[in-house]
């Protein structure tokens, strides 16, 4: 049996026109990653999930940001930290794969100059989409 392990909390779609996070209520994962998706059709990098862990530890230290200024296209409530390469989570319809960790941007520095080092370890993961589906803000996070 699937032990439940968090939820979807938001979910974002990179604009290629205006390099902005849209935020969405629901997006279909394919293989290849999320349609509509800027970075769509990067392998080992179609997805980037992150939990509140990093938001949490920037606002602990006086620097608040918006949800998607991290670049996730999946925000949940659980530490991803824990998760492997090779870890299968489904969400929604969809089975995510690990695919490998995410480095931390040097644009962060541009919100506040520590910022990167401080959340190098909770920007979040990538996953590739290993089963096609919908997600939607409130979708169960199950560990496979």
């Amino acid at each position: 049996m699937k032990k439940i392990t968090g939820q979807v909390l938001k979910l974002f779609i990179a604009n290629s026109e205006t390099r902005n996070m849209d935020e969405v209520m629901s997006s279909e994962l394919i293989l290849g990653g999320i349609v509509g998706d800027k970075y769509f059709g990067r392998e080992d990098r179609e997805i980037l999930l992150t939990s509140l862990c990093g938001y949490e530890l920037a606002l602990a230290n006086n620097i608040s940001m918006p949800f998607g200024t991290l670049g996730e296209n999946i925000l949940t409530d659980i530490d991803l930290k824990n998760l492997k390469i090779g870890d299968k989570l489904q969400i929604g319809e969809t089975i995510i794969e690990i695919s490998m960790l995410c480095p931390v941007c040097t644009h962060l520095s541009s919100i506040k100059k520590e910022l990167p080092k401080l959340i190098k370890d909770d920007r979040g993961i990538f996953g590739k989409v290993i089963q096609s589906g919908i997600v939607k803000i409130g979708d169960k996070v199950l560990f496979k």
